[in-house]
């Protein structure tokens, strides 16, 4: 794992990300609608970063299960809008060689939550070609 990864960087990072997606016009509405607290959320997704990339174990939750609750709401586009805000937002706040690792996991971690969304059989959101 890159060294420059460590829980006061993801923080920074979270905390800096989070207030790029409240301002964006797509994904802010989803989001401020959604959270209530935001200083419980930003602990509760540094938390699972820290899990993801440093196997912290910190998290204590199901991302699935939180995404399928919206899933009315959130597109395949939503995800990519995401992705590339984070992309941004990695490339400013980490070194090259983080960034790319935070990047791919993210990459992952839509990819799975898309499938379950919508492309699984009995998926609960729309199917989408």
């Amino acid at each position: 794992m890159d060294n420059d990864i460590d829980d006061d960087r993801l923080k920074t990072l979270i905390d800096l990300f989070y207030a790029r997606v409240r301002a964006d016009p797509e994904l802010g509405l989803i989001f401020n609608d959604s959270i209530s607290d935001w200083p419980e959320h930003l602990e509760k997704l540094s938390a699972f970063w820290s899990s993801v990339m440093l196997t912290s174990g910190r998290y204590k939750g199901n991302p699935m299960m939180a995404h399928l609750k919206h899933v009315r709401r959130i597109t395949p586009a939503l995800f990519d809008r995401w992705l590339a805000l984070w992309a941004r937002t990695t490339s400013d706040v980490m070194a090259p060689a983080a960034a790319a690792a935070l990047q791919e996991k993210a990459q992952r971690i839509s990819e799975s939550l898309q499938y379950a969304m919508f492309h699984r059989p009995g998926a609960a959101g729309r199917q989408v070609a």
